[in-house]
């Protein structure tokens, strides 16, 4: 979760066992959706959506994996499928495949296409093995 102290070795120990106060849910942020992987808790929207991994996460799913290392951090995501169509263009030379934004005709990030990054993404950093709608204390659908 974002709101927490993930320098803190306590932190990290309690949430591998699993402690009581910090067990991870469905209704904590995690903090690869934040810019710099930072949330303010003063302001939980500021950044919101902008995190790098998230980014680079939403590039590799609905534009090509190599197309995700161009994310520089910055967390200025909002135009990334018109940013990529543009370069596309400028290498007229080249064969390219379609991407799977072009393949449904997705002319823009909409807020189903990020929380289905956000699932991908959760579901890649943590330590399940398959996919569920429920693990353990995280429910997908409710996040």
């Amino acid at each position: 979760p974002a709101e927490i102290d993930w320098n803190d070795p306590v932190v990290r120990a309690g949430i591998r066992d699993r402690a009581e106060g910090y067990i991870v849910t469905d209704l904590s942020f995690p903090a690869f959706l934040y810019d710099k992987y930072t949330a303010n808790p003063d302001d939980l929207e500021a950044g919101l959506f902008k995190g790098k991994i998230l980014l680079q996460g939403y590039k590799a799913i609905f534009t090509s994996p190599s197309s995700a290392k161009d994310i520089e951090g910055d967390g200025d995501g909002a135009d990334v499928i018109r940013n990529n169509r543009l370069a596309k263009k400028s290498t007229t030379d080249v064969k390219v495949k379609k991407h799977v934004a072009q393949i449904i005709k997705m002319r823009k990030v909409t807020p189903r296409s990020i929380a289905y990054i956000a699932c991908q993404v959760q579901f890649a950093l943590s330590s399940v093995t398959s996919w569920r709608s429920i693990d353990g204390d995280f429910d997908y659908i409710q996040f």
